[in-house]
């Protein structure tokens, strides 16, 4: 099996390169976002080896190259070695591209998997998708400004669909599901052609760190897989 000290350099988050090998057809990429509002930043090993250092937080490692296959991953307190806040194995397919959560408050933290769909963007059009991650808020809409609900009623760790729309700048308003009662305001989302975002919902409604959003470009926006 394949670790990730075995591929094609890549610059990790906190910095340092990759070993240069040729990569396998069979590849995956994944990065690791810590989304749980109460951790501390962390530390991640896998299969025992260090992978990242240091992620706090909000924050994302850049996508990493791996062979499909079971791994164990380790996130520690950053700067320990002993009591690892989660210690699971995940299976990796072949020919994706993931982004790996972590996710709830720090007692009851885990591992969760969200695919970045491959697809073809049509020119000059945005796909956009939104994840809920906030572990104590409740089910959602999000509307433009029209009014319109872009997604609707989704709840913690559901991945909405990709929607198709323009790119420009927008401002989104994050509600209860089926209610008026507005728990977000998000203005100035500026989103640019023949991309892929999602907007992930983090944090802790009325609590502290508070409900807010995330929104990377996503990998299918620029890796190719099989």
């Amino acid at each position: 099996m394949f670790g990730f000290f075995d591929f094609y350099p890549m610059k990790l988050y906190r910095g340092g390169l990759f070993r240069r090998n040729t990569l396998p057809v069979d590849v995956t990429y994944a990065r690791i976002f810590h989304a749980s509002p109460d951790a501390p930043p962390v530390d991640v090993y896998l299969n025992n080896k260090p992978i990242v250092s240091n992620l706090s937080y909000r924050s994302f490692t850049e996508y990493l190259p791996l062979a499909p296959g079971v791994y164990n991953v380790k996130v520690f307190p950053a700067g320990t070695i002993r009591n690892p806040v989660i210690n699971t194995n995940i299976n990796v397919p072949a020919n994706t591209i993931l982004t790996i959560a972590a996710t709830n408050e720090l007692e009851d933290i885990s591992l969760y998997a969200i695919e970045d769909t491959p697809m073809s963007v049509p020119q000059d059009k945005v796909y956009l998708r939104f994840v809920h991650l906030s572990p104590n808020a409740p089910s959602v809409d999000v509307r433009l400004p029209d009014g319109k609900n872009i997604f609707e009623d989704v709840e913690y760790k559901e991945v909405a669909d990709y929607k198709l729309i323009d790119p420009g700048t927008y401002t989104l308003d994050i509600y209860g599901a089926g209610t008026d009662k507005r728990v977000l305001y998000v203005p100035n989302i500026n989103l640019k052609p023949n991309r892929f975002y999602t907007v992930y919902a983090i944090g802790l409604l009325g609590e502290s760190p508070p409900l807010q959003v995330v929104i990377p470009l996503d990998g299918n926006s620029y890796i190719k897989v099989r």
